[in-house]
């Protein structure tokens, strides 16, 4: 039977009530357009689910087109469950995915509640309809490879050497982003089909089965002063070990294959695709143990790798905790990205905010882009990007683009937009979003707020209060996501949506929601202490609560 492929609509015809509610229907449509296996309804990451099933999946879908502006549906892991009447600037999708109680958040209470068909593991920006494809990963990891580049290497990365693994729905982006900052990279990956589609949709230059013959290729390049990305395919935890008995050592190595999930995502040394699958279903436990087994020799390799003098971090997927559980004590020895990198913008709440031109016409973006270059001139990291995103970056899906926007920014570019939809300058409304792993959105002690300078690290209440804040603030989607498979237990999470669609109404919800957004994950880093928070408060007039005036106990 043949089935016809999901795609977001495009054009100004619409299906539902308003544009807010079309807008949300259309960012459901995306994430499957842009998705890993849309059969499955699967976004990215192996398990990360736009919905629970197709039942709910056709349910989201009527629901949305029937959907009245003052009411608001709800969604649990991927399910909808109700509608009620709120008001009209409330918002209309309200979700929440993966979250288990305390300690029944393990992967195993997880995989059971996934066979029963209870929950799904949302990722981040999967379930919340978020996701914009690879590009949205693409201009993090380039970001990050150019803070490398400040720190360790005298601002530039040509003529080095990026070794990493993973061409999936996230990692996908590392060859591009790679070769955008001047390296030579190589990534290994199991499979021959991602390899393909990175080489089709212009990520990736070129491919090989042979290990000297990468090499070699990364040799010419290095000399010849040029980049390149190779995709080798192989395996990371026979690759890397390799490599260090080879001698070999690059400039930076890093990770960005599925390791949070041993049973859906990594791919143990020595086995087929077709024998995870088979193995999956006869024996998990050793699919699993094997996974943990090739994952610990591979961050042996990355430990040896950093003794030896290679920049080293992990790249948020959860590989070096996986390989503590299977006898790597030191794995915690690799820096995180998040803090090694990225932190002194966090605490400023500088982060991946994102638009998406929902009529898809991409000269939406491109007048957005026009608007940014001369606005927002003296902020070298915005226009830096915006210049390489036109160059380099294709359109996946709906016309869509990502910029590092911080608080104050963020509001006055989206006013700025909805103005242009009002006048006509935009052939139709904008949604804007942003990753969950953004300042005051996200706890995850492994990934984002690793050795926070307070030790709050663990603690959850600030992206539920972020997910709070933005009810209350009227964006038009919310969602609070958790862990799930390797990831449970793990981390927290919030998302929203906001669409402009040039009404008066959306400059309120624009300059409420995403103030509050912002300015919440300013405190939540001045609460810990960072100097940069605090001068941001300072700069900006944010309405910070300090307790230290006001002295010690009563009854003391």
């Amino acid at each position: 039977m043949n089935v016809e492929r999901i795609t977001a609509a495009r054009g100004l015809t619409l299906r539902c009530k308003g544009w807010r509610q079309e807008a949300l229907l259309r960012m459901l449509e995306n994430v499957l357009e842009n998705g890993e296996n849309q059969k499955e309804l699967i976004v990215y990451a192996s398990l990360g689910k736009a919905a629970r099933n197709w039942p709910s999946y056709h349910a989201i879908v009527d629901t949305l087109k029937q959907l009245e502006e003052d009411e608001t549906l709800v969604i649990q892991s991927g399910k909808p469950i109700g509608i009620f009447r709120t008001h009209k600037q409330a918002p209309l999708v309200v979700m929440a995915n993966c979250n288990l109680v305390g300690k029944w958040a393990t992967s195993e209470n997880f995989y059971d509640l996934q066979e029963k068909g209870l929950i799904i593991w949302g990722g981040l920006t999967a379930a919340a309809w978020q996701y914009i494809g690879s590009q949205g990963v693409i201009q993090g990891t380039y970001e990050i490879f150019q803070s490398i580049a400040r720190i360790h290497f005298g601002g530039d990365l040509r003529g080095r050497f990026i070794l990493t693994a993973g061409l999936g729905g996230m990692g996908g982006a590392q060859p591009l982003a790679g070769t955008m900052a001047n390296a030579v990279i190589l990534c290994v990956e199991v499979s021959e089909e991602r390899i393909d589609k990175r080489i089709t949709n212009g990520y990736l230059k070129q491919k090989t089965k042979d290990l000297d013959e990468g090499l070699e290729w990364v040799t010419e390049a290095i000399h010849d002063g040029r980049s390149l990305s190779i995709g080798l395919l192989g395996n990371a935890a026979e690759v890397y070990p390799e490599l260090v008995s080879k001698g070999i050592i690059p400039d930076i190595v890093t990770d960005q294959t599925s390791a949070h999930d041993l049973l859906y995502g990594y791919v143990p040394k020595g086995y087929t695709l077709d024998q995870v699958v088979e193995v999956r279903q006869k024996a998990p436990a050793k699919l699993q143990d094997d996974a943990g087994a090739s994952i610990a020799e591979e961050v042996r390799a990355l430990l040896a790798f950093k003794e030896r003098g290679a920049v080293v971090f992990d790249n948020g997927n959860n590989l070096r905790t996986q390989a503590v559980k299977y006898g790597v004590e030191n794995a915690f020895e690799i820096d995180i990205f998040t803090e090694a990198f990225l932190r002194p913008l966090f605490a400023r709440a500088i982060g991946p905010f994102r638009w998406i031109a929902l009529s898809g016409n991409p000269e939406d973006i491109r007048i957005i882009d026009d608007y940014i270059l001369q606005e927002f001139r003296d902020n070298d990291v915005v226009t830096n990007w915006i210049r390489l995103a036109n160059q380099y970056v294709p359109i996946e899906g709906l016309p869509a683009r990502i910029g590092w926007f911080g608080h104050g920014d963020r509001t006055k570019l989206a006013l700025a937009v909805n103005l242009m939809v009002r006048e006509g300058k935009l052939s139709g409304p904008i949604a804007f979003s942003r990753d969950h792993l953004d300042a005051g959105a996200m706890a995850h002690p492994n990934i984002m707020t690793e050795r926070m300078k307070d030790g709050s690290d663990a603690i959850a209440d600030w992206p539920l209060l972020n997910a709070m804040m933005s009810c209350s603030s009227m964006a038009d989607l919310v969602a609070i996501h958790s862990g799930g498979g390797g990831y449970a237990g793990y981390m927290t999470s919030a998302g929203i949506t906001i669409v402009a669609d040039g009404t008066e109404n959306s400059d309120e919800r624009i300059r409420i929601a995403l103030h509050n957004d912002t300015g919440l994950g300013v405190l939540r880093y001045a609460d810990a202490g960072y100097e940069e928070s605090l001068d941001e408060v300072a700069r900006t007039g944010i309405r910070r609560i300090s307790t230290e005036r006001y002295g010690g106990n009563l009854y003391a």
